[in-house]
């Protein structure tokens, strides 16, 4: 009967997917505030790069990875997807990493080598490999290693982009939301089952979540929740990029699917490489923190964070939908395109923010005199 529901009305198990992921999350996360209370759990506010004002648990990404290990196994036993296998044993050593950063700290050595790992898991055991760069840079088809070697440093690369927007309260979890939502409608208008399940998990595990990290947050998802979403999200990132290729007498169903990947992906990969570049030709080192990141930024402006997200949110989907239907002007233009788009709304935040600074200082001249 399940099997037959299945094949007649996924739609079906797309929401009861979203939904008993989100649920397990909001029953899970009172017990893991309570628990933080009880023991002292809490993100210490002792760095400069934090702005909250009291203490907060820094717990919530393990109601996500433990809402979206089960979800996903539970669903993944009814389309005997044993691809789920490799990516769920990535999760639990990533969050394994993550938990003992949210607690104790750990070093950076120490979270390459299981950043490293994970994504050498995904890619040569569990098949989340890109084959090519489709004219990106005049790269075509590439050799298996190159290949992995490549999609191993892109897993890696996500996985800390989306922690470096973990700044402010709902950020991160709604750029994840509408990031794996939009792989989640994609891959079932495709027909791709497996990993349509594997987005609207994590999609409703980070939604159940986002109503305790809304801001005024009462928690946060601390590295664990961060990295996890940065890990399935690469993956899904990577299937949906191979499953548009040329090849054979099929069609693609999105024509240049890596600029629409990139799309999908804009808010933490813009906002690593800038940061990345800043601290570099500050000569600084690009792993340090600080609160330079555009979010941060824009918090200078004076926007609130629950505004932040939702602009940030409005944007990231107009630029989805713009590449979407600019996707027959190819890879190589369209990902450009993004990028110096991107570059302009941060000149444009660079003047304003210039401009604030300077009437600061002219209003201060004057209380002076």
């Amino acid at each position: 009967m399940l099997t037959h529901l299945l094949n007649t009305s996924p739609e079906f198990f797309y929401f009861a997917i979203a939904s008993l992921a989100c649920l397990i999350v909001i029953l899970s996360i009172p017990s893991i505030i309570f628990t933080s209370d009880k023991y002292q759990l809490f993100d210490q506010n002792d760095m400069h790069r934090k702005s909250h004002k009291r203490n907060i648990s820094r717990l919530g990404g393990t109601a996500i990875v433990a809402s979206f290990t089960i979800t996903t196994l539970l669903f993944s036993t009814l389309v005997k997807f044993e691809e789920a296998n490799f990516l769920i044993t990535s999760c639990i050593i990533l969050a394994t990493l993550g938990l003992k950063d949210d607690v104790y700290g750990s070093n950076t050595s120490t979270k390459f080598i299981l950043q490293l790992l994970v994504a050498i898991i995904l890619v040569f055991f569990g098949g989340f490999r890109l084959t090519s760069l489709y004219g990106v840079l005049g790269i075509g088809d590439m050799p298996t290693l190159w290949g992995g070697v490549f999609s191993v440093i892109l897993i890696i690369f996500l996985n800390n982009a989306f922690n470096l927007i973990d700044g402010i309260d709902g950020l991160a979890g709604a750029v994840g939301i509408l990031a794996n939502a939009i792989f989640g409608v994609f891959f079932a208008l495709m027909h791709q089952m497996h990993y349509a399940f594997i987005a609207f998990a994590l999609a409703g595990a980070i939604a159940g979540f986002l109503k305790y990290n809304w801001y005024p947050a009462k928690i946060f998802m601390g590295d664990t929740g961060a990295l996890i979403i940065g890990l399935v999200t690469a993956a899904l990132a990577i299937k949906f990029i191979e499953l548009n290729k040329f090849g054979g007498k099929s069609e693609p169903f999105i024509y240049s699917a890596p600029a629409v990947a990139v799309s999908i992906l804009i808010v933490p990969i813009f906002d690593s490489l800038r940061i990345f570049a800043v601290r570099l030709l500050k000569g600084k080192s690009p792993f340090e923190g600080d609160r330079n990141h555009i979010h941060h930024r824009l918090e200078r402006l004076g926007l609130k964070p629950s505004l932040i997200t939702i602009a940030t949110c409005i944007l990231n989907l107009s630029i989805v939908i713009m590449a979407t239907l600019m996707q027959n002007l190819g890879n190589f233009f369209l990902i450009f395109f993004i990028i110096g788009l991107c570059v302009v709304f941060d000149l444009m935040l660079f003047y304003r923010l210039r401009k604030k600074d300077n009437l600061a200082k002219r209003q201060q001249l004057r209380t002076d005199i």
